[in-house]
């Protein structure tokens, strides 16, 4: 989910990283069956990202854009039996995977593009986003769609497994100024978004960027 600047394109995207929901679905679509096997390691981020989250018991969550559910597990210890953990993506095959790997006993799946949460406002008390950012096909709009189902002073987790300059280097990109996760361009734009930015780490193995929304 490398970020490049690509004429005709806005900042932080690339031809190879779909944004509208169809080309979300179709390239995923071939690729669910094996994404668990693609990456195997990834397990520790996410239990690493969802501690730091600070998630508590009974809280109510949303993996936003779960693909084949690979949070849900850790999002559920967090909030434990007493909580609420929602899974949405908007492809069928990636929560055909997740019901196949046992995950929607951790939390209920959800079709939806996050774009357009079918969930009421202020509902949840955090939002946790795993390699969802540079998917969205209208950064400052999706993000505030995810605002509004959050209650103020709710959180969001932006989080990938690894940091911003190893993801380039596995799809053979440098960085620009530009990309869209860059700490100089994520707080203003989380800011617009009705969010404010927490804390920031883009360290080899990881990527995580917490915010509180505001209002």
């Amino acid at each position: 989910m490398s970020e490049d600047r690509t004429p005709g394109r806005a900042p932080g995207r690339t031809p190879d990283r779909p944004q509208d929901p169809r080309e979300v679905q179709e390239f995923f679509g071939v690729r669910a069956a094996d994404w668990d096997r693609k990456f195997p390691g990834d397990g520790p981020a996410f239990r690493t990202a969802v501690a730091e989250f600070a998630l508590r018991p009974g809280d109510r969550v949303l993996d936003a854009g779960c693909g084949t559910g690979r949070a849900l597990t850790v999002l559920r210890a967090a909030v434990g039996p007493a909580g609420t953990v929602i899974g949405a993506d908007v492809t069928p095959q990636m929560l055909a995977a997740a019901r196949d790997a046992g995950r929607d006993a951790e939390g209920a799946l959800l079709l939806a593009d996050v774009a357009r949460l079918p969930l009421r406002d202020g509902v949840l008390d955090a939002v946790f986003a795993a390699g969802l950012i540079a998917h969205l096909p209208d950064p400052t709009t999706n993000l505030r769609e995810l605002a509004r189902a959050v209650r103020p002073g709710g959180r969001l987790a932006l989080f990938h497994p690894i940091g911003r300059a190893a993801l380039a280097a596995r799809h053979g990109r440098e960085l620009t100024p530009d990309d869209l996760r860059a700490e100089h361009n994520l707080g203003p734009l989380l800011a617009g978004s009705g969010w404010r930015m927490t804390s920031y780490a883009d360290e080899e193995t990881r990527f995580l960027a917490l915010a509180v929304r505001t209002g």
